[in-house]
């Protein structure tokens, strides 16, 4: 008798370069979930299908990197924001540009479409929420209310309401028949990275940076319940289509939630790094990271995966097995949107904006749709996705296939090795080995470990051209093998130097700790600064941000030409967070210090108040015109300094 093949839970599908410099944004077709657009620094926007290596189409109009994409539902429309504020509408089917939409004055950060009617609400760095209807090329309506970023913007399944996540650390539901803001969900401690409906009940799921996902009721505007303790910041959740879990994108793992109460129905190992978006598709759940240029995708067995029930371990509520916990209820525990009966059911009337703030058709913009082109890479792949939908089909569509699972390499420990043990520290999860299961070997030879397909990219070369042209000629020398004792010696080049190095940061840093245990954080970041040497100024600044209330006006006197040189040195992003936290929480009270008028009398307080003020102005309008210069790079610190330079447009 045969034995039966077991597979695995989850494994790697593919990894392709997706453009020919970094990936700035992806986004899956949520209507297939075989559909994958990705936004570059190349200003392209490119189409793949999943498990495919060449690409579709590329998409070229926007003359700055590509920051969020957003796919429509029957995933015949796609929509895309840069960094210079501009949107563009490409019709999939008709391999054209759509519409080109342009209001917001700072990078997109997200995007998302209507699922009835033919709108687009966009989310950007200048705080702004813009619903644009794509018929009439106009800004419907804007909502105003958030202080910082808008990260995340999701309509309702019934289409009346719209969601936002922002990184003010609030979420906020709008509207839109009235235009106006319903509520506002504070509790995070940090910024919100997502937010999502869920698919039946007035529920919404919100995941931040604090390493929480909170639930909140719609109905009574208040917070259901939080989960804690994520490996890192939630960037990524997904309800079950039947509404019965929540899907959570963590650092390689996948985690399943209930709520009401919280609890863990299980955890998945998952390879995947940073996922970035997720998707379900016959039963099968696709995960998709992107690092530089390359985009990889994963896939996880939803049917050997524990979404209900009480047998998987609960991480929330003190590690109790989900037995002892009350049963999930029969019935919604709320109400149920209400959806429209057909698909062509328009959305309420929104309230619109004066003619004056509409946008109508110039010449500019029939220039600006001239110069945007679909380019079909793959006619083949295209006509079987796309073109099929323009005729009349007597015949039900074609179900794609559920993707194959490789078979697994322990039939006795699959399931085991894929969940922590009560012991476990589920923060730091064990890698999930692959080892080939074919030829058998014995127990002293250790069995070869597979290696990821790796798709070429020569589609990414230039045509007619060759790199090597441009290079200068380097000499091939032949290869000789190396003996183990210089292998050993090239391992060890700078060994001893690293040490050295270590070992003085080290020193340095229980110099300022001691200080900072006898004194207060003004003399440890005094003295962090006397040692002049920038690593340990950085080391002691990432401690500091995270705390916002030991930050103290006399502190930025001292931190602010430090930050001067951190913005010039490799330390940018330390650099560019303790500038944030200044401008967020001290600008405002320099700049009305300054203006108020003298006092009558002598107050000392005052004065040295005054002073400190002074000196941090000072130090700021000597930065700003750094961060000026610095806004115009792509990438993620260009997208930093542009928000810098929006926060210190008062100093102008």
């Amino acid at each position: 008798m045969a034995t039966p093949v077991v597979t695995k839970t989850a494994w790697k599908l593919q990894e392709i370069v997706a453009h020919a410099s970094n990936v700035s944004s992806l986004v899956l077709g949520k209507g297939s979930g075989r559909l994958l657009a990705t936004g570059g620094d190349d200003c392209r926007v490119n189409l793949w299908s999943i498990n495919k290596p060449n690409c579709i189409m590329s998409l070229t109009g926007h003359t700055s990197p590509v920051e969020s994409v957003r796919l429509n539902t029957p995933e015949e429309l796609i929509v895309a924001g840069s960094q210079s504020g501009s949107i563009r509408v490409w019709d999939l089917e008709a391999a054209k540009i759509l519409r080109t939409l342009m209001g917001h004055k700072a990078n997109i950060c997200s995007l998302d479409f209507h699922p009835y009617g033919e709108f687009v609400a966009s989310g950007s760095q200048d705080t702004n929420i813009k619903l644009w209807d794509i018929r009439r090329k106009g800004c419907v309506f804007r909502y105003r209310g958030h202080s910082q970023a808008v990260r995340c913007l999701r309509f309702s399944p019934d289409g009346k309401w719209l969601a936002s996540a922002a990184d003010d650390h609030t979420v906020k539901l709008w509207d839109l028949t009235a235009g106006k803001m319903m509520s506002e969900f504070p509790g995070h401690t940090g910024p919100v990275n997502v937010v999502e409906f869920h698919p039946n009940e007035y529920l919404l799921a919100s995941g931040s940076s604090d390493r929480t996902i909170r639930f909140w009721d719609l109905e009574k505007f208040q917070v259901v319940s939080c989960i804690e303790g994520e490996p890192g910041p939630v960037r990524s959740v997904l309800f079950n289509p039947d509404g019965c879990c929540l899907y959570s994108g963590c650092q390689d793992s996948l985690r399943v939630y209930g709520w009401e109460p919280e609890r863990c129905f299980d955890v998945v190992l998952v390879n995947w790094g940073k996922v970035a978006d997720l998707a379900i598709c016959n039963n099968q759940l696709i995960g998709v990271a992107f690092s530089q240029s390359n985009v990889s995708s994963y896939v996880v067995d939803l049917t050997r995966v524990t979404r209900t029930g009480t047998v998987a371990q609960d991480p929330v509520q003190d590690s109790q097995p989900l037995a002892q916990q009350p049963p999930l209820p029969s019935v919604p525990l709320r109400r149920i949107y209400e959806r429209p009966g057909t698909a062509c059911s328009k959305p309420q009337r929104v309230k619109q904006n004066s003619e004056s703030e509409r946008r109508s058709p110039s010449s500019e913009d029939e220039r600006e749709e001239r110069e945007s082109r679909a380019e079909i890479q793959n006619a083949e792949d295209y006509n079987e996705i796309f073109q099929p939908k323009n005729s009349i089909s007597r015949t039900p569509p074609r179900r794609s296939e559920p993707f194959p699972a490789p078979p697994e390499d322990d039939t006795a420990t699959a399931k085991e090795a894929a969940k922590p043990s009560p012991a476990m520290d589920t923060q730091f999860p064990v890698p999930n080995l692959e080892v080939l299961p074919w030829p058998q070997v014995a127990t002293s030879t250790p069995a070869p470990k597979a290696e990821p397909a790796i798709i070429p990219a020569t589609r990414n070369e230039p045509i007619g051209l060759k790199a090597s042209d441009f290079l200068p000629a380097v000499k091939v020398s032949q290869q000789t093998e190396l003996v183990d004792e210089d292998a050993m010696s090239q391992i060890r080049k700078g060994h001893d130097t690293m040490c050295v190095v270590l070992t003085s940061r080290h020193k340095n840093l229980d110099t300022v700790r001691a200080v900072w245990t006898t004194g207060d954080i003004k003399t440890s970041v005094d003295s962090a600064v006397a040692i002049s040497d920038l690593s340990v100024v950085v080391d002691l600044l990432n401690i500091v941000n995270q705390k916002a209330s030991l930050w103290k006006l006399d502190l930025c006197t001292t931190v602010l030409p430090q930050i001067e040189k951190l913005l010039q040195s490799n330390y940018v992003q330390t650099g560019c967070t303790s500038l944030k936290l200044i401008l967020q929480r001290f600008l405002p009270l320099i700049t009305d210090i300054l203006a108020a008028p003298p006092s009558v009398g002598v107050d000392i307080s005052r004065e040295e108040r005054l002073h400190k003020c002074r000196l941090c102005y000072k130090q700021l309008k000597s930065i700003s015109g750094l961060v000026k210069s610095k806004s115009g790079l792509s990438g993620r610190h260009g997208s930093a300094f542009r928000e810098l330079h929006l926060l210190m447009a008062s100093l102008d």
